[in-house]
Formats: structure tokens, C-alpha cells, sequence
């Protein structure tokens, strides 16, 4: 059940939070502790792999892929939750 595997739920968890710190760092300069770390990378992986399917991307990206395709949609995420807050 709980594995390193590619959509195994450990994995996930460890791409969340490697996504939500990182994301956090690029755009506030510190993260946001780390449950919510784990909340905003989940979230992006999802918002980024939306993204690529817009852009129609298709093909397994690996372990390290994930992590820069969350990133990238947790930190769209960020910055919308950033411009809503103003």
C-alpha cells in the first residue's frame, strides 16, 4: 500500500511536500509548515498536470518530473491564493 512507486500514496505524500516547501520558498521566501506543504503540493500536482493535459502533454515524467510539475502548479496556486488575499 504504501510505497516509492509512481502513484504510490507515499510517493505522493513526498512529492507534496517537496512541491509545497519549494513553492513556498520561490514565492514568500519561507514555507508554510508542513501540513499545509503537503495541502498546497498535492494540490499543484494536480493543477500542474492539468496544465500539461491543456498543453497535451502525455508520457510518465518520473519521480523527479513530478516534483517540478507540482512545484509548478503549487506555485500557480500560491500566487492565486496571494492575489486574492490583496
Amino acid at each position: 500500500m504504501f510505497s516509492l512507486e509512481p502513484g504510490g500514496l507515499l510517493a505522493w505524500i513526498v512529492v507534496g511536500i517537496l512541491a509545497g516547501w519549494i513553492a513556498g520558498t520561490v514565492t514568500r521566501g519561507t514555507g508554510f509548515g508542513c501540513v499545509t506543504n503537503i495541502i498546497i503540493g498535492l494540490i499543484g500536482a494536480f493543477i500542474g498536470q492539468l496544465v500539461l493535459e491543456l498543453l497535451d502533454f502525455r508520457g510518465s515524467v518520473g519521480f523527479f518530473g513530478s516534483i517540478a510539475v507540482a512545484t509548478f502548479g503549487a506555485v500557480i496556486l500560491v500566487g492565486i491564493a496571494n492575489l486574492a488575499r490583496r
